[in-house]
């Protein structure tokens, strides 16, 4: 049995504005002891210490029977940073409806164009948030109030936020946002004011710290699997028809191998956690002119950052600070061409890249269910006092998690576990190479 890593409470401590002493005005539901804490068994790499089996204590999310804030006279802000995800609008109208129905606040600002909208010299002026100005946004895909990439000054921002008298900041974003939401609340600890700082991770890559699912990541699958199929389909209409099928996943490939076994038509899916070759005996171009020669199809998903060190690095960075990648799919195309025209074996190629249609749709049923919980809870978080944290849902609990927690890396796949197993079996691409046990050799193609 491996050594078990206790982790201090202090760890997964949440930060509070102080104490709370105002009884609750919700009227119908079971309030939340503060104390009470709900013990997990992780990773202890999600923690920054070395792989192993973790026992922390997270504390439970819910509204609380007494809250830091008199309701009625606080002012609320919402933005939302980075690239588009499926339930955007789905989260901003649960906490609109949650603030104005439940605790009647003074009022909602929707910040707009991300951090941007707090700097004066952008000129975006806020918009006033009220039930009926988000009362069917859930059906529209992006975000009501835009979005932007790249960093702006916390100092600037909570002058802003000051000058507007606001008294919590919900930030809807992935890895940079909370980065940046963790900023902002430190320098609002630094200047003693009184505004907490809620943090609502959003990443279609599945890659947040800690949270077993962001939301938007089944809605993303769910249309992943139609280009999928049609990919499929196009490869069995051809003679040697190959599908190629480019995903997003810039560092993590969970969509790539939720699609996949989903669908269960994929042959080879290439993602960023596992190098591949092109070619020699584990190379995938010889293993795809096998599979074309018995089966005279295939298809392949590709994760954006799959193979880039078969690609040249590019040396630039967009505006959110990650390396710009290079392009795998087209790669990935160009050699496969070249490979078996080198053969004079014909085949037809065709490559799907729904990548901005996936991001852009209207969340799906259970990811409106999973944003409408996320947007409640972390409405309760924030009239509790609470700061520097995000709201999750770990398996299937809903939990407060501090920032720096969140941000201390990005979560991958882990391709020695059983669930990468699984998505190999459904491929029938390890077969090549049979898994020994050995985790480097645990992504053949």
């Amino acid at each position: 049995m491996p050594d078990r890593c206790p982790i201090a409470p202090a760890d997964t401590a949440i930060a509070s504005l102080g104490p709370a002493k105002i009884p609750s005005p919700l009227p119908y539901c079971r309030f939340v002891d503060d104390n009470l804490r709900v013990t997990m068994e992780l990773d202890a790499a999600d923690f920054g210490g070395v792989p192993g089996p973790c026992r922390a204590e997270f504390e439970v999310a819910g509204p609380r029977g007494n809250i830091y804030y008199d309701s009625s006279k606080v002012k609320v802000a919402i933005v939302t940073c980075g690239g588009l995800c499926p339930g955007l609008n789905d989260v901003i109208r649960a906490i609109v409806m949650e603030c104005c129905h439940n605790y009647h606040v003074a009022g909602v600002l929707g910040i707009r164009f991300g951090l941007q909208g707090f700097i004066e010299s952008y000129g975006y002026e806020p918009v006033a948030l009220t039930p009926n100005a988000v009362s069917d946004i859930h059906q529209f895909g992006g975000t009501v109030l835009g979005s932007s990439r790249g960093p702006q000054q916390p100092e600037a921002i909570v002058d802003a936020l000051e000058r507007l008298n606001v008294g919590m900041l919900f930030v809807i974003g992935g890895d940079g946002s909370m980065k940046a939401a963790r900023r902002i609340q430190e320098e609002i600890a630094r200047r003693r004011s009184k505004i907490s700082v809620i943090g609502v991770p959003k990443t279609i890559d599945n890659d947040v710290n800690l949270v077993t699912k962001s939301f938007g990541f089944d809605t993303a699958v769910e249309k992943a699997t139609e280009a999928i199929r049609c990919a499929h389909t196009e490869a069995i209409a051809a003679l040697n028809g190959i599908g190629v099928v480019k995903v997003m996943g810039r560092e993590s490939g969970f969509i790539a191998a939720q699609a996949t076994l989903a669908l269960k038509e994929v042959n080879y899916v290439l993602v960023p956690e596992c190098d591949f070759d092109l070619t020699g005996p584990r190379g995938l171009l010889p293993s795809l002119e096998e599979r074309l020669r018995a089966r005279r199809h295939a298809v392949i998903v590709v994760a954006e950052g799959a193979g880039q060190k078969l690609l040249p690095d590019t040396g630039a960075r967009d505006a959110s600070g990650n390396p710009v990648l290079g392009d795998i799919a087209q790669y990935l195309c160009g050699e496969i061409e070249g490979y078996f025209r080198g053969r004079d074996m014909p085949i037809t190629l065709k490559f799907i890249d729904p990548s901005y249609i996936i991001r852009s749709v209207p969340a799906n049923a259970n990811d409106r269910v999973y944003c409408g919980f996320l947007g409640q809870n972390a409405v309760h978080a924030a009239m509790a006092g609470k700061t520097g944290m995000v709201v999750a849902r770990l398996f299937d609990r809903y939990v407060h998690l501090p920032l720096d927690l969140v941000t201390l890396r990005r979560k991958k796949l882990n391709i020695a576990s059983d669930y990468w197993r699984s998505v190999l079996e459904s491929t029938g691409q390890h077969a090549v190479t049979p898994y020994t046990g050995d985790p480097s050799v645990f992504c053949p193609v």
